[in-house]
This record gives structure tokens, C-alpha cells and sequence, in this order.
């Protein structure tokens, strides 16, 4: 991934109200293919990079939820609804930004992708994993292993 020389990446909506800042390296990039990321993306398939809950910040605008207002939370610009990113109910805080949103995608691939039983049989990624659905809790540490010795993050 593209980032400044001191390691933070920027982004923010399509509008520029809602604004972001990523201080940290991400832990694993994905691609989902669920029937609810095609909804809210309008697209074949959503892509994300995983990063850790303190190493982001939102630096302007009031993003508010939007998609099902359930158990994770999405969160969208209030003027231009762009869905920026999402904060899963996990035990680790982290956050899932939409990589679409930041400012310099050069470099980004997902490095796994997530409900291929639901992806659009034309809609193919370089991922390096695949898995019909989320991968099993305990098979998410060693997937962000794979990754960040495969040079991701």
C-alpha cells in the first residue's frame, strides 16, 4: 500500500465532508462478495483493509450509520452517503475502511476474499485466499500471520 513517508495514509468520502486519517500499518485487505456489500456498494463486491482501532481517526465530519443499523456498524457520509467504513463487534478494536475511500489506492490487492458462495461468477480478484463464507474465528489470527509475512501491512 501507497502511504506518506511518515506511514500515514489519508482518505475520506466522495464529497469531502467526512474525512480519515490511518496511522498504522493494516493487519489483512480483503474483498467480501456478500449479497450486502453488492447492495451497498452498488458493485460485484466490497474491498476493506483491516486496521487496528487506535490507528484510526475520523478528522472531519460527523459520519452516521447507514446499511442494516444492526450489530456492526456502517458508517457513511451524511451528504453523499458513501460508505467510508465499518466497525465490527469483535473483541480486538479495529476497524474495516472501505479502501476505495483513501486518497491513494496504488498498491492495494486483497489478500483474501470472503463470501464466494454469494460472488458474481465473473467478478474475480488476485486474492490469495478464499472462503465460501467469513473465515472461523480462530482462523482469523493466522490469516493476518499469512499476510503480514506475505509483506502486507
Amino acid at each position: 500500500m501507497s502511504e506518506t513517508a511518515n506511514g500515514v495514509r489519508e482518505g475520506g468520502c466522495r464529497c469531502g465532508q467526512v474525512r480519515f486519517r490511518i496511522t498504522t500499518p493494516e493487519m489483512l485487505t480483503l474483498a467480501c462478495h456478500c449479497r450486502g456489500c453488492q447492495r451497498m456498494t452498488g458493485a460485484p463486491y466490497s474491498v476493506t483493509m483491516i486496521v487496528p482501532g487506535g490507528g484510526f481517526e475520523v478528522t472531519a465530519g460527523e459520519p452516521v450509520l447507514g446499511g442494516l443499523h444492526g450489530e456492526v456498524k456502517h458508517y457513511h457520509c451524511p451528504h453523499c452517503l458513501s460508505w467510508v467504513y465499518t466497525i465490527p463487534p469483535v473483541p480486538m478494536p479495529m476497524v474495516n475502511v472501505r479502501a476505495t475511500m483513501l486518497d491513494d489506492v496504488s498498491g492495494f490487492a486483497p489478500y483474501a476474499e470472503t463470501y464466494t458462495d454469494e460472488m458474481l461468477p465473473w467478478a474475480k480478484t488476485p486474492a490469495k485466499r478464499s472462503f465460501p463464507r467469513f473465515p472461523a474465528d480462530e482462523a482469523w489470527p493466522q490469516l493476518i500471520r499469512e499476510y503480514m509475512q506475505s509483506g502486507g501491512g
